[in-house]
């Protein structure tokens, strides 16, 4: 078969991680559970878009443990291609997508990612940043290039992009854009 028509692609890509008034993740978790089952007992974790790994990943484990799944933080491993390689289901958070996509490029984790998703058939989970560089180019998010990546080509797990956090204009609003009624 050619390449990326090995499995199914299991996705579950989410556009933020908290609601107003929920905890992290809360507005989704019935999801998450539905969605990795029963089969899969540690989720690796990817906190790269967050300057604050250790924190991140203290929240991130949390969350997990109470929904049942043993969650293991990328950026606590020694090697982390050997950990995307070995790894069950893949959470990639949110936060600056361009700091996130810089990090999987430096790790050389695009085509590791790519693989074990397209070929290999294991459950990608992403949030915010993570649900962007699911998708061809991180072309359309509205983060500020903190730091610039290789390239903004993404891990390409869905033929489109998305934007997580496109607002559509409210016309009677006075914040977004241009108004209607521009004084010269």
């Amino acid at each position: 078969a050619p390449s990326g028509m090995g499995c199914p692609r299991r996705l579950l890509l989410v556009s933020n991680s908290t609601l107003h008034g929920g905890g992290y993740l809360g507005h989704c978790q019935q999801h998450i559970q539905s969605f990795l089952g029963e089969k899969v007992k540690r989720v690796l974790f990817v906190p790269y878009a967050l300057h604050d790994r250790d924190a991140y990943a203290r929240t991130a484990r949390e969350k997990f443990a109470s929904l049942g799944y043993e969650l293991d933080s990328i950026h606590e491993s020694c090697d982390p291609v050997e950990a995307v390689r070995k790894s069950e289901a893949i959470f990639i958070g949110g936060g600056n997508t361009f700091r996130l996509l810089k990090a999987l490029y430096d790790n050389r984790l695009i085509q590791e990612i790519r693989k074990r998703v397209l070929e290999d058939g294991i459950p990608y989970m992403g949030s915010s940043a993570g649900t962007n560089v699911a998708t061809v180019s991180i072309n359309t998010t509205n983060d500020m290039p903190i730091v610039y990546p290789p390239s903004l080509k993404a891990l390409g797990l869905v033929p489109f992009n998305i934007n997580p956090h496109y607002l559509d204009p409210d016309v009677k609003s006075t914040h977004m854009g241009v108004s209607k009624t521009c004084q010269s």
